[in-house]
């Protein structure tokens, strides 16, 4: 915590659960499911619950995806460089129509 008198400290700038989740994007209930996960501090005041704005902009900020961390979400990537048209589908497509022909 730190150490310096309160009135050199700068202003906490409390939200409210309804403005937190907004700025989040969440809903309320979502908001508190993280909140008792632990992964978004968050204090009770009496029945009110505050959350201080620079931890929900430190929460955003790990939230972060890295770039070239979701190769996981689309596996087939490497099946999509391959060429469009599969030789082995256009003969069985071809065979097909000329049995119908005949």
């Amino acid at each position: 915590m730190d150490d310096a008198p309160i009135e050199t400290r700068a202003p906490i700038v409390w939200m409210s659960s309804g403005e937190a989740a907004d700025a989040l994007g969440l809903r309320t209930r979502t908001l508190y499911r993280l909140i008792d996960e632990g992964q978004l501090p968050a204090y009770r005041f009496g029945r009110v619950i505050r959350l201080r704005r620079d931890e929900v902009a430190a929460f955003i900020e790990r939230c972060r995806i890295a770039p070239g961390s979701l190769d996981h979400l689309y596996p087939d990537a490497v099946e999509r460089q391959e060429p469009a048209v599969n030789p082995v589908r256009t003969a069985t497509a071809t065979t097909s129509m000329v049995s119908i022909d005949t």
